[in-house]
């Protein structure tokens, strides 16, 4: 595991609950213009309800859909309202039977320090915490959270790796990239990559497992951006009759266009993000891909975690298995206090990130 810190004055008082809010919706991608932190009334907690203290707090590529009023699967977040997120925490008060004080859980908490929640927003425990192999608490929201889970499910619900087989990974460097080409490499894959700097591409050899990676912001339009897939992937075009049989994409876009030259007969593409797009409307335009579907027998299936929250807990159980054997490495980026979870957002988007971002909430006195 690799962190990076990030860290800031405290620069509001936390005599208060302090929240950081919707404050505008933007037009594409959100920037740290569009938050406000403010100081959030904290009711007292109603029967049911469970109090939980803000430890981390998860930056996700979802944000921007969440934030958007286009129609989505999630209701968008409201203007004025805490910025949806999920956290991981300590209870610090409770009047639900099943979770008492002291204990850590993961869940819809928010951007905030402290937040009353339902029990339906509480996802799991966080156990062993104190065993000198468990991973850290931070995990809970990467590896073993949003992000591991739906590399481990995507990947295998819908690309079925099978041993021999060439996986291709888009942000491969990233919070969920990296674990799916690890994934892929235990199934006995050839795993590639393709992600946004040169320090990305040695991330995904030297730590991540990858076979090989190019850094697509090398090539100067689509064109050149195809052949170097298609050579990377060694596919049949290029005479060496290889190619890609899952294409695990997390951008849309330019990026995804550009790979469907090197797919194979029969592949597999896993839609689990569309990070290169910062509006949908109008419609954004591009290359027809349908020829590809019918010559190629292609199948293209979305991947929304929301789908299969009933297989969290046991996904978890098989990654932290993975983690303890040393054969699933990650990386954080924490980013410390709550002031800085706008900034960390548009870091994301700008390709800026060095692994999972994460906010570290500072303690309330």
């Amino acid at each position: 595991m690799s962190r990076t810190n990030h860290r800031t004055k405290n620069m509001h008082s936390i005599e208060k609950n302090t929240c950081a809010i919707l404050s505008s919706r933007p037009d594409d991608y959100p920037r740290a213009e569009h938050f406000s932190l403010l100081n959030c009334p904290l009711p007292a907690l109603s029967e049911g309800q469970v109090r939980v203290k803000n430890r981390y707090l998860s930056i996700d590529p979802a944000m921007r859909g969440w934030v958007s009023d286009e129609r989505n699967y999630l209701k968008p977040v409201a203007i004025g309202e805490v910025m949806r997120s999920l956290a991981v925490g300590e209870v610090a008060a409770s009047r639900h039977p099943d979770y008492q004080v002291g204990e850590h859980i993961t869940g819809w908490f928010g951007w905030q320090q402290v937040a009353n929640v339902e029990a339906a927003q509480i996802i799991r425990k966080i156990h062993e915490q104190n065993h000198i192999q468990a991973p850290p608490l931070s995990s809970s929201l990467g590896v073993l959270g949003l992000n591991g889970i739906t590399a481990y499910l995507a990947l295998n619900s819908i690309g079925r790796p099978q041993t021999g087989e060439t996986l291709l990974v888009s942000t491969a460097a990233g919070a969920v990239g990296s674990i799916v080409g690890q994934l892929g490499k235990l199934a006995g894959c050839r795993v590639l990559g393709l992600t946004g700097s040169d320090k990305k591409v040695e991330q995904c050899t030297q730590l991540f497992g990858y076979d090989a990676a190019l850094n697509y912001k090398n090539y100067a339009n689509s064109h050149d951006l195809e052949r170097a897939i298609v050579q990377l992937a060694g596919a049949p075009a290029s005479g060496k009759g290889l190619g890609v049989d899952i294409f695990y994409d997390n951008t849309g876009g330019t990026i995804a266009d550009a790979a469907f030259t090197s797919l194979n007969m029969h592949a597999r593409v896993i839609q689990c993000g569309t990070a290169s797009i910062g509006n949908w409307n109008p419609l954004p335009q591009g290359p027809r891909k349908e020829r590809y579907f019918i010559t190629k027998r292609l199948m293209q299936q979305g991947f929304v975690i929301f789908d299969h929250l009933e297989k969290w807990p046991a996904t978890v159980d098989i990654l932290s298995e993975l983690i303890r054997s040393d054969q699933l490495h990650y990386s954080e980026e924490i980013y410390q206090g709550l002031a800085l979870a706008p900034q960390a957002l548009e870091n994301l988007y700008s390709g800026d990130n060095k692994g999972k971002s994460l906010v570290e909430v500072e303690q309330q006195d």
